[in-house]
């Protein structure tokens, strides 16, 4: 993702007019994180889309494993781009049918574990998949058929619906992808709103309210990490840990989906270039924020694994509950110090339980 900071370069030639800092910011940010994230994860879907018509084709070990790799690989994609909740990903459902989860009550497997146990051919038709329950179209029953029971049955030859129930998901995910893209790259769309606020923007008057959206992104992308998915199964003490809570526990790639939000909203924040409307007196809290990106990062290589081994080692599950820490200083800096200085902290009610 770190690559994706070479976009800025192209934003900041684009939108270098007399524009407001709030809109440059904005423009930025879009230009420089929000359309190369989703050209990436449009292309991941691409490649694991590919990858299951080679296993549907072909069953076997080999290429079992090379297409779990790859969807570790759509999981890092699609977390860098998920804390954009809102725009073109909201429309038609798409948020919840790329990821149903939390799935507390296990309703969404226990409907995807139906649709193998039944064979059911609809669901291995994409036009017929889109209309059912969003929890059996996306990441979650993509991961189930790739690395849940049963899953060995992708290493052989011989009973075919499986694996075509899952190249049904990855085509869904990947139509997703194109249509989320398509909506960010319409130069009326969007991306024209969200940077040129006005008086007949439907969507946002003033620069304030498209400063604040770029705001949310971070302040609800780190409560999220924090208190759904970290918070979700990291207790207080080892004892009190749910890993089978965990999201993607299956295939191991807990810690990848967690990386990846952050690693995402650092991205967001180097490219959109805040930090320059700051006085010089106040750069601290840039330095501070990348100081705990940081930090991190480096928790986060340490707790790298299956969450059902990164928690039974006192070092790597101490990766994670430094990370969860980390968060609620950078909800802190982004929420309360940061928006503060650019006159936004009454925007900003998540923080104060409101």
């Amino acid at each position: 993702m770190r690559t994706l900071l070479l976009g800025f370069l192209a934003a900041i030639t684009t939108f270098a007019s007399p524009a407001r800092a709030e809109n440059v910011a904005v423009a930025s940010a879009v230009e420089g994180f929000v359309k190369p994230a989703y050209v990436h994860f449009h292309s991941v879907s691409a490649q694991l889309r590919s990858e299951m018509d080679a296993l549907c084709a072909d069953q076997s070990p080999d290429r079992h494993a090379a297409t779990q790799n790859t969807f570790l690989s759509l999981v890092s994609a699609w977390s860098e781009v998920e804390t954009i909740r809102f725009g073109p990903v909201t429309e038609e459902n798409r948020l919840e049918r790329i990821l149903f989860w939390p799935d507390r009550k296990s309703i969404g497997l226990k409907q995807v574990q139906a649709a193998l146990a039944d064979k059911d051919a609809s669901a291995t038709d994409v036009a017929a998949l889109r209309d059912k329950s969003v929890a059996m179209q996306g990441l979650g029953a993509l991961e189930f058929v790739l690395f849940g029971t049963g899953s060995e049955a992708l290493d052989v030859p011989g009973d075919p619906y499986r694996c075509a129930y899952g190249r049904a998901v990855a085509k869904n995910i990947e139509d997703m992808g194109a249509a989320i893209l398509a909506g960010w790259q319409d130069p009326a769309g969007i991306s024209k709103q969200w940077a040129n606020p006005g008086q007949d923007n439907a969507l946002y008057r003033t620069d304030d309210e498209a400063l604040t959206e770029l705001f949310d992104i971070f302040v609800h992308g780190l409560e999220m990490i924090r208190d759904v998915r970290l918070n979700g199964f990291l207790g207080q003490t080892p004892k009190d840990d749910k890993p089978k809570q965990a999201i993607y526990w299956r295939s191991g790639a807990t810690v990848i989906s967690i990386r990846g939000n952050l690693e995402g909203l650092r991205t967001l924040f180097d490219v959109s270039g805040l930090t320059g409307r700051l006085p010089a007196d106040s750069q601290w809290i840039a330095q501070s924020i990348g100081f705990e990106f940081n930090n991190a990062e480096h928790m986060t290589d340490i707790a790298a694994g299956p969450i059902l081994e990164v928690l039974a080692d006192e070092k790597t599950r101490r990766g994670l509950t430094v990370t969860r820490l980390i968060t609620s200083h950078l909800s802190e800096l982004f929420g309360v110090t940061l928006a503060g200085q650019l006159g936004l902290s009454a925007g900003f009610s998540s923080l104060d339980g409101d």
